[in-house]
């Protein structure tokens, strides 16, 4: 009967557990094969790879690069020890609330919006894993890096100037009058003897205002010489060179331009902003705010390697 049991238990196939190997640890988080393989699915379906996680490479160059993936798995586990050290998890009625949520913004039943992901090779199972993933993420990152960056105005403009070299960042407004001198009244010579004059009166105490009534030459003279109100760029340009150091209630010595001399007082200045970089501000801060935030990634997650336990078994 022994003999019998012993040559049973001989002949009886052994059935080994299958072990499947271990790529990685991060921390208490294990990285395996499946995890591998499983990844190598997802990067066939579409918006299934976080792209902040790349570090700027595109999802078809994960795809041959065994190396690269191991790297983007482990920064996945990475962050998942982060959130549930911070107890950022979120649950499922939240994600079933989102998914309610994506359906309404895209104007489609919750039926239609899982018939969408079907065709794309997507079960609405798959996505509410990666939908969870996501959400606890975001709010990983908003409270680790988003909430702490700042892009300012001053930012957004010497941006605009790099590709902008020869626009104006701001825009002089200015008002202004003038003495005029018309040299088709005795010659070129003569008016400028007469602008003398003037501008000797004037550097005298007499008021720019009572010389103009008194002088000046313009067909078209308005009260005190006031010519109105100008940008830079829409003016004489040698008057504009003349006034750009000026403040209001200074004026210039004699300025000869295509039409004759001209003595000019400053009445009005302000300072506004090029409305070509007003358009372009808002987009150009949120580029500047996406490029620095996936640099603080980059070292956020270099920071977390530095300071977790990783131990790859490739």
């Amino acid at each position: 009967m022994i003999s019998l049991l012993v040559s049973l238990f001989i002949a009886a196939p052994v059935h080994a557990e299958v072990v499947e190997k271990t790529l990685a640890v991060v921390n208490s988080e294990i990285i395996l094969e499946s995890d591998l393989k499983e990844l190598q699915k997802r990067m066939t379906k579409p918006g299934m790879v976080d792209d902040a996680l790349l570090d700027g490479k595109t999802v078809d160059s994960l795809k041959n690069n065994r190396k690269a993936q191991l790297d983007y798995l482990i920064n996945e586990k990475l962050i998942t020890s982060e959130i549930k050290r911070l107890n950022l998890s979120v649950t499922n009625d939240r994600v079933e609330s989102e998914l309610k949520d994506m359906a309404k913004r895209n104007g489609v039943s919750e039926t239609e919006l899982a018939n969408i992901m079907k065709g794309q090779g997507i079960t609405l199972a798959e996505y509410r894993v990666f939908l969870k993933d996501k959400i606890e993420k975001q709010s990983l990152m908003d409270t680790e890096i988003i909430s702490k960056l700042r892009i300012s105005d001053e930012d957004a403009l010497n941006e605009y100037m790099k590709s902008n070299p020869n626009n104006k960042p701001s825009i002089d407004e200015f008002s202004v009058a003038h003495i005029f001198f018309n040299p088709k009244k005795g010659g070129g010579e003569a008016a400028l003897k007469r602008a003398e004059v003037a501008l000797g009166k004037l550097r005298s105490g007499e008021g720019f205002e009572t010389l103009a009534e008194q002088y000046s030459e313009d067909p078209n003279f308005s009260t005190g010489g006031a010519l109105g109100t100008f940008k830079s760029g829409e003016f004489i340009p040698e008057i504009e060179d003349a006034i750009s150091n000026l403040k209001v209630g200074e004026t210039t010595g004699i300025v000869k331009s295509r039409l004759g001399f001209h003595i000019v007082k400053v009445t009005a200045k302000k300072l506004t902003t090029d409305p070509k970089f007003e358009k372009a501000k808002d987009k150009i801060k949120a580029q500047l705010l996406e490029a620095s935030f996936k640099r603080q990634l980059r070292v956020w997650l270099q920071n977390k390697r530095d300071e977790s336990f990783v131990r790859i078994n490739e």
